[in-house]
């Protein structure tokens, strides 16, 4: 059946009721068009669709995300995108479409390509971070950063260029006090002192406003309410927190640049 030959009402339900409830969309493994294909389709959506939903169709100002959208997620080859663009959505801004079905299978390869490249971290390129200037980041170091007053190039940081690589250095900026990977927390320690009874110090293993728990020497976990006690928490890395709010981008791209220098 010919796309040209469908009624608008056959369109409009060929684009909104075309999978069944039973398939519903997900953001899983499906194969991609070959690259050149990829590649006419972003071009054609870059001119004709990235001004309402971003030229990486995640979503724009004008249009909804169609990296995650469930007619996309379900369409192969432009067989759900191809009837809806014959129709768009007037009502919401989306002029009609007339476009041929290599044009249309284009743009649905790209899409395709960008919702692959969500769930697929390995195909994720890694920037270059070693962009800024060593002297600044040297001198950002000894002065403004504070970083100097607890860290020394010929100590702690001596050699630290050949036990992290850039990324590594770049997550240890932005994940103080967090394990490697930036997901765990490393161990802090903390002492609670409850309006009766004796203090009790620990490794911390809960806070927030109303609750506080440690973990003894024991190996007792330990759980306290705020209000009946106070919390001092020592945090090897609270310098560093504090500095997330204070450098800017270029401050941290010339530490790192400095950082790489010491090895």
């Amino acid at each position: 059946m010919s796309l040209r030959t469908v009624s608008r009402a056959a369109l409009l339900a060929l684009a909104f009721n075309a999978w069944p409830e039973a398939a519903r969309a997900q953001l899983i493994s499906r194969p991609v068009p070959p690259e050149d294909v990829v590649e006419r389709g972003r071009a054609a959506f870059t001119v004709s669709c990235g001004f309402c939903h971003g030229i990486d169709a995640r979503g724009g100002e004008g249009g909804p995300d169609l990296v995650r959208s469930e007619m996309m997620l379900n369409d192969e080859g432009g067989d759900l995108l191809g009837p809806f663009l014959q129709v768009g959505r007037p009502d919401l801004g989306m002029p009609p479409f007339q476009l041929s079905e290599a044009e249309v299978a284009e743009l649905a390869g790209f899409v395709r390509a960008q919702s692959q490249a969500v769930i697929n971290r390995r195909l994720y390129v890694i920037q270059n971070v070693v962009t800024g200037d060593a002297a600044r980041g040297r001198a950002y170091f000894n002065g403004e950063g504070g970083c100097n007053g607890c860290h020394s190039p010929a100590g702690d940081l001596a050699g630290i260029a050949s036990r992290f690589d850039p990324p590594g250095l770049l997550n240890r900026f932005l994940y103080p006090g967090r394990g490697r990977g930036g997901s765990q927390p490393l161990s802090r320690r903390a002492t609670v002192t409850p309006a009766a009874g004796p203090a009790v110090s620990g490794t911390l293993e809960y806070l927030d406003d109303f609750s506080v728990a440690i973990r003894d020497a024991n190996g007792d976990y330990r759980s306290f309410s705020r209000d009946a006690a106070s919390v001092e928490v020592d945090d090897p890395y609270a310098a560093h927190v504090d500095l997330l709010g204070r450098y800017t981008d270029d401050d941290i791209h010339d530490l790192i640049t400095y950082l790489v220098t010491l090895e």
